[in-house]
């Protein structure tokens, strides 16, 4: 009996074992498959565009070849206009990203937990979440003028839906058996939110506040694009409009690419280790 014993525990730590170093084996290959994989995007982009343009299929004055668009780019970063244009655009939109978090959970809370309220207003958050946001531009520039308010306006109206939407969709999957033991167990409103509703609807949250920041991100280049003051400063946008107005194709691709990169950059570098422990801590990753 006691050998039947031994041998059972030997063969689950062997189980043990192997799956422990499959895991391990599979993360590095996750890894390595992570960063390798945007690098070779990027290059058959760039080879496939290098084909176009030896192809001629457009003159370059339409489709510049990527060293015209390299050289764009250093023109602006020699001007010391690409890094203030970024800065400035990522600055903003973070900072509108972090408003529009602090306007969205309270509205995300109260719909989701109140079915009354939920009836008549989450049309109307789903109708401003399907709104394209360069439609608040000229509204935002009519009621604010040419100023930040106008940028944050419009920033907040494209990320304010998307987030609350998110957290209501969180709370709804969550099982209805998590907050009737909360009660028995007197939690009180606040205290249920914060131990009970927040972790369990984070999933859902956590969407939408990834879709929250793209729309931010997307809405603050509408808004850049259209909204050119000197008073605002440079901006990506911005640097796209100049791009567009003097005819300058390379230009224009360059601010595309920069506006992609900061995008990219925010989802891989904030948002993804974010989503990733989130599915392991609950066993899905």
């Amino acid at each position: 009996m006691d050998n039947s014993n031994i041998d059972l525990s030997k063969f689950s730590a062997g189980l043990d074992a192997l799956e422990s170093g499959t895991s391990r084996k599979r993360n590095k290959f996750a890894s390595l498959l992570n960063f390798v994989a945007p690098v070779l995007a990027v290059i058959l982009v760039i080879l496939i565009w290098q084909i176009a343009v030896y192809l001629k299929f457009k003159p370059d004055y339409i489709l510049p070849t990527p060293s015209q668009v390299w050289a764009s780019l250093q023109n602006q970063w020699n001007q010391g206009l690409l890094w203030h244009s970024a800065t400035n655009s990522l600055r903003r939109g973070v900072q509108g990203f972090l408003i529009a978090i602090v306007i969205a959970t309270p509205i995300g809370l109260a719909l989701g937990l109140n079915k009354m309220a939920r009836a008549i207003f989450r049309p109307i958050l789903t109708g401003l979440q399907q709104l394209p946001s360069v439609a608040w531009v000229p509204a935002s520039i009519i009621w604010f003028g040419l100023s930040n308010a106008t940028i944050y306006a419009v920033v907040l109206l494209g990320a304010v839906p998307s987030i609350a939407n998110g957290l209501i969709s969180g709370i709804d999957q969550i099982p209805r058996i998590y907050l009737k033991v909360g009660k028995v167990l007197g939690a009180k409103r606040l205290v249920s939110i914060r131990h009970i509703v927040l972790p369990a609807a984070w999933p859902g949250y956590l969407s939408g506040l990834e879709q929250g920041w793209a729309f931010a991100w997307r809405s603050l280049m509408a808004a850049e694009l259209i909204a050119v003051s000197p008073a605002l400063g440079p901006g990506l946008g911005q640097m796209l409009d100049t791009g567009r107005q003097l005819g300058d194709m390379s230009l224009v691709l360059a601010a595309i690419f920069v506006i992609m990169l900061v995008g990219v950059l925010i989802e891989r570098v904030f948002f993804a280790p974010i989503r990733n422990r989130t599915l392991r801590n609950r066993g899905l990753g």
